[in-house]
């Protein structure tokens, strides 16, 4: 299953800053953790995390510096600044607020499988029932 486009441009900001409240990282094991995390689900692209890091950057969400890899070889390590964490705070709320509605409407909506033509009682006694639909709540009126 692939995210679509918005989805995908609304959680990646959470999950670059998730990555970096485990300490710093550069790009490229940002994409790999990613990925290992969503099972192989979520596939990045280097177009997609790299202009999202220079703007968490210039918002002052992360700070970058140069380091060197074990292997000798230069990277750019994005560590989380304090406004980063406060940011990922927010977010985490807003998302688990957004869970936990969708999971409320769904609850909702299993509740509610009345079939389509419910047994609706006669207002008269002793009278036949009829298999009217039965009505949902009546929207509210607007003054």
């Amino acid at each position: 299953m692939t995210l679509s486009k918005d989805l995908v441009a609304a959680s990646a900001t959470p999950m670059v800053l998730l990555v970096l409240s485990t300490g710093p990282d550069y790009g490229y094991s940002i994409l790999r953790r990613i990925a290992e995390a969503s099972d192989g689900q979520l596939e990045w692209s280097e177009g997609l995390l790299y202009p999202l890091l220079h703007r968490l950057e210039r918002a002052g969400r992360i700070s970058a510096q140069w380091g060197v890899a074990d292997s000798g070889r230069r990277r750019k390590y994005y560590t989380l600044t304090s406004d980063g964490a406060a940011e990922l705070a927010s977010l985490e709320a807003q998302w688990q607020l957004a869970a936990r509605t969708i999971n409320a409407l769904r609850e909702a909506a299993s509740a509610a499988t009345t079939p389509a033509h419910a047994t609706v009682p006669s207002a008269t006694p002793g009278a036949p029932s009829s298999t009217a639909p039965t009505p949902g709540p009546r929207p509210k009126e607007r003054a």
